[in-house]
Formats: structure tokens, C-alpha cells, sequence
């Protein structure tokens, strides 16, 4: 492989509450593992409805701790009040957390897919933002779909959403993954001609799963290229050459995206270090 030149490319992680004791200590030491690597932030999920407030905030207070990576918490506003969700993001801040990912959130299956502000809360992902601003001078994290978001009219008014978003207040667009970089170029290019300066940062999902990550993909409206799907077909029972597969397919979207200007990446890691460890060498990090 050649050697690298410019600059590195800046780094991030994504990592959801474990269920568990002992899964919670696997993720711990994975989160160790690519805290080496100087990342910009990392960032645990937050469960619908706050489903998993608790142990999002326990995460990331041992995170802080064990990795002394800068860390980011996910926060979202549906079936809770602002009271509720500005008392979680006071317990970020007091926890060292001094990040936060603003979703909207998923409407819970009870009520059918379609999402209903709570009568107390905030209306979305743009009151959140504006919200969050006025308790603490959090940095801020939003999410980007370049393949749109489902409940969207259309294209263009989810791009508009976003750009409402980055004016309320948010240093930077986390992307939905996507699997190949055109999806991804395109997109930045209309968010450029509406005037989004902030940082669209690309999300890539490494396949661990094929099932998990076509379940995924259709649940959030990301194409799955068909040579994608054959790449993977038959190799069920054979996961060292799948997890071969799914870093060079990986690798050589960062690559392309890299070689297209793209100077940030945010990894969806599953709580996994193997692949995501292997694409930050890939892309000539090192450990520090």
C-alpha cells in the first residue's frame, strides 16, 4: 500500500448501551481499544422514549473515565417533556459530557410510525437543538440522510430540515451510512448549493451481520446495492471471509470518499473494535 500523505482524517464512534454486565465490560474494553486512536468524540445511543437514559448515562460515565476520549451523548425528544429532556442533558454536562447528538427520535411502535411532539416536550429536532443551546454551550451533533428520511415529503424539505437544524445552532451533520460514495458526494453537493457550511460527516456501517445490516438499511431507507448483496450470499457459515469482505468493501468506500476531499468519518461500530480498528490503519491511523 502507499504511504500516506496529508493530513489524517478525523475519527469518531458510535456505540449503544450494553444489556448486560459482562457485554457491558466487552464494550469497554472495544471502546479502550479505538480510544487509542485519537478520536474526535465518541458517542453512546439513546433508547426510544429514553428507553435506555440510565444506562446511556452509565456508559458514558465509564467512558469518560477508562478511555478520557472526549464523549458524546444521544439525546431525543419524543414521549418526554422538555423538563425531562433537559434534565438529562444537565446530567451529560454534569457527567463531563459536553456533546450531544440531537434526534428527533423514532416514533414507538404503539403509536403506529407516525410521530407526535409529547404536549410538554419539544416539537423536533430543531426546537431540540435551540433548546439545548440555552441550558449549556454544548457542542452539538445532528443527523443527515442522503438517501432522505423516511417520513420526509421529499428530498428537498429534508435537506431544508437540516439546514434549519445547522441554523439552530448545530456544529455538524452525522450521516445515516449508505453503501456506495456517489450517495454520499451527491448529497453533500445539494447541501452545499443550499448553503450548509457546517461539517456532513459520513457514517459507515462495517457489515458484521448481513441480515442485521439489510434489516437496518430497510428500516432507514438505505439502498443495498445488489452487487453488495452478492458479494455476501453464501458465506453464512464462513465469517472470517465475511469480515474480510466487509472491510474491503469498507475500505474502499472511505478511500474513495477520502480521495473526494472528505476529511471525517464516524464509524457505526456495533460495539465491535475488530473492523473499525482495522479501517482507521487502513485510512494511516495509528494508536496512540
Amino acid at each position: 500500500m502507499p504511504a500516506q500523505t496529508g493530513p489524517l482524517p478525523a475519527i469518531s464512534f458510535e456505540f449503544f448501551p450494553a444489556k448486560t454486565e459482562k457485554a457491558a465490560a466487552t464494550l469497554l474494553e472495544n471502546a479502550k481499544t479505538l480510544a487509542a486512536f485519537g478520536p474526535q468524540f465518541m458517542s453512546v445511543t439513546y433508547g426510544a422514549g429514553g428507553s435506555t437514559r440510565d444506562r446511556t448515562l452509565a456508559t458514558l460515565k465509564d467512558m469518560v473515565r477508562e478511555t478520557g476520549a472526549p464523549m458524546a451523548g444521544h439525546l431525543t425528544c419524543v414521549g418526554a417533556s422538555k423538563e425531562e429532556v433537559n434534565a438529562v442533558a444537565q446530567a451529560y454536562w454534569d457527567a463531563g459530557v459536553k456533546h450531544i447528538v440531537a434526534l428527533r427520535g423514532d416514533p414507538p411502535p404503539s403509536a403506529g410510525g407516525v410521530y407526535e411532539p409529547h404536549p410538554e416536550g419539544y416539537a423536533g429536532a430543531v426546537d431540540l437543538v435551540r433548546g439545548l443551546k440555552e441550558i449549556a454551550p454544548f457542542e452539538i451533533s445532528v443527523a443527515a440522510y442522503p438517501e432522505t428520511h423516511p417520513a420526509a415529503l421529499s428530498p428537498q424539505s429534508d435537506l431544508e430540515h437540516l439546514r434549519a437544524k445547522i441554523d439552530a445552532g448545530a456544529d455538524r451533520a452525522l450521516t445515516q451510512f449508505f453503501f456506495e460514495a456517489d450517495t454520499f458526494l451527491r448529497f453533500r453537493d445539494r447541501a452545499a448549493a443550499i448553503g450548509i457550511e457546517r461539517p456532513i460527516v459520513p457514517g459507515i456501517l462495517p457489515v458484521g451481520s448481513p441480515a442485521q445490516a439489510w434489516k437496518f438499511a430497510e428500516m432507514c431507507g438505505a439502498n443495498v446495492p445488489k452487487w453488495m448483496r452478492d458479494l455476501f450470499d453464501g458465506l453464512e457459515e464462513t465469517p472470517q471471509t465475511r469480515a474480510f469482505v466487509a472491510a474491503t468493501i469498507a475500505d474502499r468506500l472511505c478511500q474513495t470518499l477520502k480521495a473526494e476531499g472528505v476529511e471525517q468519518f464516524h464509524f457505526y461500530t456495533l460495539n465491535h473494535a475488530d473492523t473499525a480498528s482495522a479501517l482507521c490503519r487502513l485510512l494511516g491511523r495509528r494508536p496512540l
